[in-house]
């Protein structure tokens, strides 16, 4: 069957840099930290590291509070990026209605912030007497998908993945397929996630989080660097609307982009360790699906959460397919890692890149580990470059890999 093509009409964002794309993009060009020392991860025993990237300048009363009570942060962040995406595309409550609009936004688990609260409270006396009747919808897996439809009148399908840094890749890519395949006419995708100090401590606990900026935030992440020593677990919302091509020409919308390829693969290797043959074949795969050679992409938007591991077989995987000629950098050292949040904001800044025919460099690359300099990594400052096509990566603790292809749209 003839696929339908599929393209990019509105985008949203909520990050450590501020509520809005342009803040996004204002931090990222002028090369900012968003990170900082947190006072609330002082008091956990046992935790190493104590710098984090919060999301700012976030008001919930924006919300209608009888939609905002079934909300906990992440909700939040997920429904305020989705309001930013719609108006940029111009859809109005009745095309949000016609149930051909989806949703496709996922989290990494249920708000952990409200489950602490609750089961602070409960412990006291083991009574559900002060328990709200609002407490499920904030905790449930897909609490950010559905309230997003709810907040937003969509009636149309709700999918709500669920694969830690992965996550925000695999909704768009979900909902790229079901416009190109004729399921729906539009999708809402994306990803949030809340910060909390057990967060940062899973990493911790794995060895994976950085431990030795405490001093100094704005020095952490340092993706590709020699002297990286790991994540910094940082909150958000990216949701970018996605529209199949005809209706989006009839209704006059902006196009910003086209998604054109996407891949996402298991790796049973580990659950814990990353593959580089397995990041390989997902950006392979991701080639394929677009009808893409490797030596039409013009920039690589990598993962890179700054770990030893992870950094090295991501180099090697990119080195095997793209070589040393296609420029690579990553966002974590700007804004840390946004984790379910990642992959959707993380793209809206490619796609803005591409819009803008400028590229964003590593932060706090200064010395490229030996064993990751076998690709074109960006140091410096901001790029000037013709742009086409451009790769996302995200891999996620679990083996789940996942590539997203985006191209500047031409009709």
């Amino acid at each position: 069957m003839r696929l339908r093509r599929v393209v990019i009409t509105g985008q949203g964002a909520i990050s450590p840099f501020g509520c809005g794309v342009e803040p996004l993009m204002e931090g990222l060009l002028a090369g900012r930290s968003a990170v900082r020392v947190l006072p609330e991860l002082e008091g956990v025993g046992g935790l190493r590291t104590r710098v984090g990237a919060r999301a700012a300048g976030v008001d919930p009363r924006r919300i209608e509070r009888r939609f905002r009570r079934s909300m906990s942060p992440m909700s939040v962040f997920a429904t305020l990026a989705s309001e930013e995406a719609l108006a940029q595309a111009g859809l109005g409550a009745e095309e949000r209605g016609d149930g051909r609009t989806g949703v496709a936004i996922g989290a990494t688990v249920g708000s952990t912030v409200t489950n602490e609260a609750f089961f602070a409270d409960y412990f006291r006396d083991r009574s559900l007497e002060r328990m709200k009747s609002t407490i499920f919808f904030q905790i449930m897996n897909h609490s950010c998908a559905a309230n997003v439809a709810q907040a937003l009148g969509i009636t149309g399908r709700l999918l709500a993945p669920s694969a830690a840094c992965s996550t925000g890749c695999q909704a768009v890519g979900y909902g790229y397929e079901m416009i190109a395949f004729g399921r729906q006419e539009r999708m809402l995708c994306g990803g949030a996630d809340e910060f909390h100090p057990l967060t940062a401590a899973t990493f911790d606990v794995f060895n994976a989080g950085t431990t030795g900026y405490n001093d100094r935030p704005e020095g952490t992440p340092r993706p590709f660097d020699r002297d990286r020593d790991g994540v910094v677990c940082a909150e958000g919302g990216g949701v970018l609307l996605l529209e199949e091509l005809e209706t989006a020409r009839r209704r006059g919308a902006p196009i910003l982009a086209e998604v054109v390829g996407f891949a996402t693969v298991a790796d049973p290797e580990s659950i814990a360790n990353p593959n580089r043959q397995a990041m390989e074949r997902c950006m392979s795969l991701a080639l394929e699906d677009a009808g893409l050679e490797p030596a039409e992409v013009d920039y690589l938007n990598a993962h890179a959460t700054a770990t030893v591991q992870g950094d090295v077989a991501e180099s090697e995987a990119i080195a095997a397919l793209f070589g040393e000629r296609v420029p690579v950098s990553s966002l974590k050292g700007h804004m840390g890692h946004t984790m379910a949040a990642s992959g959707a904001l993380e793209l809206t800044a490619t796609v803005e890149m591409l819009r803008r025919g400028v590229l964003v460099p590593t932060r706090n690359l200064e010395r490229i580990d030996p064993a990751c300099a076998v690709v074109n990594h960006l140091q410096g400052g901001p790029v000037e470059a013709p742009l086409e096509v451009a790769v996302k990566n995200n891999f996620a603790l679990g083996g789940v890999n996942s590539t997203i292809i985006v191209r500047r749209y031409a009709a």
